[in-house]
């Protein structure tokens, strides 16, 4: 074996390539080499390239026609995997590789086949990407608000009703990315495992028309340009206290909430989500999904086998997922990881309290994202299409869904 790796190690003749979808991992994968260097590979060399989220699989597709250039690995976003799904996939199948390693016993299960399809697995996650409700834990006191008692959406939008009357704040942020987390909530999703298009019809009524009535009622706003990701969104409506909660993943509330809001540390909070009144007279999951980033070999890299090893040593070296959750990026979906005390410390920035051990008590509920060619355009869609058209009241949510469903069925797959 020792033998085979110095083998293999001759063999490099160049650096590997690893591209990655956001110039905040750079310095992450940057440290993630030297640390591999260090302790697994003295000879391993490689080179860090960051893109932008969208840039990333435009110059990945125009590299895997081309020829040019092709990176050994990527990092991309499960919102744009699809994307690669039509045709010849440009992806290593890891499958076998996953199984050796014992990954697919190690791997959050509702993670397992986010970068699979039609029996092969691509792509290994790194993030867990449990959706979260984050609340002003200040502003909620001021207005004594008990956080727990925000059991159901219903009860959610009736405290919000009391704040808009009473106080003038905006009890939720909107953005078009609850469409599909809301979905995914009530067990369904933007596409079924056959392929349809919006399989549960009534489900995607009943939440566009319930995001159309937050706007309408003043309990929910939407951000200057439409978007809860957008900084200008954390400078104006958070800064200002005008709006009391957002719906995001534990990459949200670790990356973007500290980058953007470092003065309000300690003034946040998280939650589970409100649950949904099913039609059954259930309850729905606590929790949803959306995004997260994975790990892939590039079909036409000349090192896979080096490739493999760096990606494997990623997903489930100890410091590897502790710097990941510590420094601000996400929490892993490797489960070993979890018993990481450093993960599960009281933390600071939301109020001290234990926000890796919120994340693992709901590990259990996150669904799984039905995978299709044509994923990322369903969700651009509804957000640079219909989302404003729906929550100004332009269109009745049955239209929205009638005009995206028959618009994405004509699509062709991929880009």
């Amino acid at each position: 074996m020792i033998l085979g790796f110095v083998f293999m190690g001759s063999l490099q003749a160049k650096p590997l390539d690893i591209w990655i979808s956001s110039f905040q991992d750079q310095l992450y994968y940057e440290n993630m080499v030297k640390l591999y260097k260090a302790t697994v590979d003295k000879d391993f060399e490689a080179k860090v390239q960051a893109f932008g989220f969208r840039e990333m699989p435009e110059k990945l597709a125009v590299s895997v026609k081309t020829g040019i250039n092709p990176p050994d690995v990527v990092q991309l976003d499960e919102v744009l995997f699809g994307a690669f799904l039509a045709g010849d996939v440009p992806f290593l199948d890891l499958s076998n590789r996953i199984k050796k390693a014992k990954l697919n016993q190690d791997i959050a299960k509702s993670r397992q086949n986010l970068f699979a399809y039609k029996g092969k697995t691509y792509g290994l996650p790194q993030s867990l990407s449990a959706m979260v409700l984050y609340y002003r834990s200040d502003l909620l006191k001021e207005l004594n608000i008990d956080p727990i008692s925000l059991t159901t959406w219903d009860k959610f939008v009736s405290i919000g009703e009391k704040v808009v009357k009473d106080h003038s704040k905006a009890m939720i942020a909107l953005d078009p990315t609850y469409f599909g987390i809301l979905l995914r909530q009530r067990d369904s999703d933007l596409f079924g495992k056959d392929g349809s298009v919006y399989p549960d019809r009534e489900a995607a009524i009943e939440i566009l028309a319930w995001l159309q009535n937050l706007k309408k009622s003043g309990v929910g706003m939407v951000p200057e340009r439409a978007s809860i990701f957008d900084p200008l969104f954390f400078n104006s409506a958070v800064q200002f206290g005008e709006v009391l909660t957002v719906v995001g993943a534990d990459w949200y509330g670790l990356d973007m909430l500290q980058q953007f809001t470092p003065d309000l540390k300690g003034k946040w909070g998280a939650m589970p989500l409100p649950a949904w009144k099913l039609p059954n007279g259930k309850l729905s999951r606590r929790t949803s999904t959306f995004a997260g980033q994975g790990l892939m070999i590039n079909k036409g890299s000349k090192h896979p086998d080096e490739a493999w090893e760096f990606i494997k040593f990623v997903i489930t070296d100890k410091e590897s997922n502790a710097r990941r959750f510590l420094d601000g990026n996400s929490f892993p979906a490797y489960m070993p990881a979890w018993k990481d005390e450093r993960l599960l410390q009281p933390n600071e920035f939301f109020s001290n309290q234990r926000f890796g051990e919120l994340l693992v008590k709901l590990s259990n509920e996150v669904p799984e994202v039905v995978g299709h060619p044509n994923r990322a355009k369903a969700i651009f869609l509804f957000q640079e299409t219909f989302f404003n058209s729906l929550i100004y009241g332009e269109l009745k949510p049955a239209e929205v869904i009638d005009k995206m469903k028959n618009m994405l069925e004509a699509a062709e797959p991929g880009f």
